[in-house]
């Protein structure tokens, strides 16, 4: 059973799939980079869902920061490069030091700043390789949501009732319900004034 952060690693690292995806996306050396959400949301449900097959993602989100290079173009090119590499997968690269101008939101500090601010804790989530190709996790609102199938908001999504919204309209969209039928979605109702 999945109880730490330890076990999670564990999990991916048993997973060739998911390593492979995580060495090809490290071999760009992109600063401060992460694989994020679903990738890693979805495997921790889908083992405790007990799931023979994984769950098919729309994409394998990549995402860095690096405020020198803020052209989208050259997401588009390590898409292309990750592409070469695994043309199989969905890939989707975005800078986190650009992001905060199309989600009209003030500049994030850092992709693990950009991670914290997620609409839902469980997908709050990111692993990557270090510099010594160790697996690392980071989980800015803990791990604990995701490891007992609840979908909540997080603070950040919680502080106006745009945010909110958002929030909301991304439960019915993902239908996550639908896919995890354990899990139990917690919606802001009129928690926000």
């Amino acid at each position: 059973m999945l109880k730490t952060e330890e076990d999670i690693l564990a999990l991916i690292r048993r997973d060739d799939e998911m390593m492979e995806i995580l060495e090809a996306a490290s071999t760009l050396d992109l600063p401060d980079w992460w694989i994020c959400a679903g990738f890693v949301r979805s495997k921790i449900w889908d083992t405790l869902h007990g799931f023979d097959e994984r769950t098919k993602t729309p994409d394998v989100d990549v995402i860095f920061f690096d405020d020198t290079r803020l052209d989208e173009a050259v997401e588009k090119e390590w898409e292309d490069k990750l592409r070469s590499i695994l043309p199989c997968i969905p890939w989707s690269v975005k800078n986190e030091a650009r992001m905060h101008v199309i989600n009209n939101i003030p500049p994030y500090t850092s992709s693990e700043d950009a991670i914290s601010k997620f609409p839902e804790t469980a997908t709050a989530l990111g692993v990557k390789l270090d510099k010594e190709s160790q697996l690392v996790l980071t989980a800015p609102w803990g791990i604990e949501d995701v490891l007992n199938l609840e979908l909540k908001p997080t603070a950040y999504f919680m502080e106006t009732k745009e945010r909110a919204a958002i929030y909301e309209e991304r439960i019915r969209q993902k239908n996550w319900k639908g896919i995890w039928d354990r899990i139990r979605v917690h919606h802001t109702g009129d928690l926000v004034d």
